[in-house]
């Protein structure tokens, strides 16, 4: 080679995986829109179809992530009664609530997405989910609170043939606005503990994603860890207001 020649050297150009998510997301969006209006045993199938897939994933990350049986067996169990009771509470829960809480997963999750890669800035924690920052988790809050509200005032007044048809009936006045956006801020810090506890056991069992039957989001469990979690803090704070 040459004195002064110059090298030209191939970059390796990183393509965004945002058009694959959106199709993804789209496609999974319209299978849960169809099993909710079809609703019945089409809804609890799709429930119970989608927990089943769950748990296989789940015990497969438990397998890769712990030696001994004894602790195999008591993970197993506790992930059984987790992911099954949150199942339970999505299958015998109402469409408000089931709509509420499938909305603040979305809400969270893609609001933490886009504030956190247009933001960036300190990790949460860098140990257990590198990606998670943040301003990523203040972003789930605001889109999570704002769709808890605007759910509320939807169902307040609900426009004719869209939506479960009743009204919430209820005083959105300043302060329950503010109680309402609260709610969501919460429920997105109880979704982001619940996908941080994924990756904490993803990376204990030595895995990028619980499978890889959903383009560009890995498995089952990627996509409903925030839920089912959700669902728990629902289930608990329904019965107890009702009971």
């Amino acid at each position: 080679m040459a004195d002064g020649e110059s090298v030209e050297v191939p970059l390796k150009v990183k393509t965004s995986d945002l058009p694959v998510r959106v199709m993804s997301a789209a496609i999974m969006l319209a299978i849960a829109a169809g099993a909710f209006v079809a609703g019945g045993v089409w809804l609890r199938g799709s429930i119970i179809l989608v927990a089943i897939g769950c748990y296989l994933e789940f015990a497969r990350l438990i397998w890769r992530a712990s030696g001994g049986r004894l602790a195999r067996f008591v993970a197993l169990a506790a992930g059984l009664l987790y992911i099954g009771a949150s199942a339970a509470v999505l299958e015998g829960a109402g469409q408000f609530l089931l709509i509420l809480m499938i909305g603040v997963t979305i809400f969270t999750d893609t609001g933490a997405y886009f504030s956190g890669r247009a933001i960036g800035g300190p990790k949460i924690a860098p140990a257990i989910s590198p990606s998670k920052t943040w301003a990523g988790l203040f972003g789930g809050m605001a889109a999570s609170a704002l769709w808890v509200v605007l759910w509320a005032v939807y169902l307040n007044d609900p426009i004719s043939g869209l939506g479960p048809r009743f009204s919430l009936g209820m005083d959105l006045s300043g302060c329950n606005v503010l109680l309402l956006a609260a709610a969501g801020a919460g429920l997105a810090v109880v979704a982001q503990a619940g996908d941080f506890f994924e990756s904490w056991l993803k990376r204990k069992a030595g895995v990028k994603d619980s499978s890889k039957l959903i383009p560009g989001h890995g498995g089952i469990f990627d996509r409903v860890d925030g839920l089912l979690p959700v669902a728990l803090v629902v289930g608990l704070i329904s019965h107890a207001l009702v009971g």
